[in-house]
């Protein structure tokens, strides 16, 4: 039996409510999925949680979802944010991918000394955020920011937010978040790592903890994957 499509919508839900699409949507649906009226599909919009829908118009340019009852409510993430340095287009495209998945509510690309890329399609980025949370079960879409420059970031540092700062010159050092669940941030660096000024100025400021990631120095795609993994596992919705 074929899985039911799951989409993402900008529309409020609730049972009984008609959802219009926009001609991607009805594209998608049935052009490529080739649905037809009477077919079901699983909605959300990152609010009202998840509900069962009904194609009740259908066209190649547009058509109607009729909403019945709800089967799952909103599921939101730890507030959790993720700060990396982009890399190369689909390495940095896992990244975002991979932190939806893993129940980050907040993506921040940052602009270290040693990044590679100097800007981003925040758009895009977004769109596969979306699809992310489309394909994993999510109800909840993180945002993802447009890049900043880090001493930005670090100047404007929300009161109460820890970060988990991922060094490479911690490697073969041991980890101890403590056991605050508030409201996190994880640094990843850049392919290139840290400079000297800028760990410095993370392992100064009173909110950092500095963590090694392991024995062995990881890519920042597979570092990021890594980090969030150890945060839910100690901190988050995984215990």
């Amino acid at each position: 039996m074929a899985s039911i499509v799951r989409l993402y919508v900008e529309h409020a839900l609730g049972e009984g409510q008609t959802v219009p699409l926009t001609r991607d949507h009805a594209h998608y649906l049935f052009g490529v999925m080739r649905l037809a009226v009477g077919a079901e599909v699983q909605l959300f919009n990152g609010v009202d949680g998840e509900f069962l829908a009904e194609v009740i118009e259908a066209s190649k340019r547009g058509g109607v979802l009729r909403c019945g009852a709800q089967s799952k409510p909103l599921q939101l993430p730890p507030d959790l944010w993720l700060l990396f340095a982009p890399i190369k287009k689909a390495r940095t495209d896992f990244i975002v991918e991979k932190a939806a998945e893993m129940g980050a509510v907040r993506i921040c690309p940052v602009q270290t000394a040693f990044t590679n890329s100097e800007r981003i399609r925040q758009d895009r980025l977004q769109a596969h955020a979306v699809e992310a949370a489309e394909q994993c079960g999510g109800t909840f879409v993180p945002e993802v920011a447009e890049m900043q420059k880090l001493g930005a970031v670090l100047d404007h540092w929300p009161e109460g937010r820890r970060l988990m700062f991922c060094d490479e010159d911690q490697v073969g050092a041991g980890l101890e978040l403590g056991g605050d669940p508030g409201p996190w941030a994880i640094l990843i660096g850049p392919e290139g790592g840290f400079s000297p000024e800028e760990r410095a100025r993370l392992k100064a400021l009173p909110f950092t903890t500095t963590v090694s990631l392991g024995p062995r120095i990881l890519r920042a795609d597979t570092a990021a994957v890594a980090a969030l993994t150890i945060w839910q596992t100690a901190l988050g919705d995984w215990r």
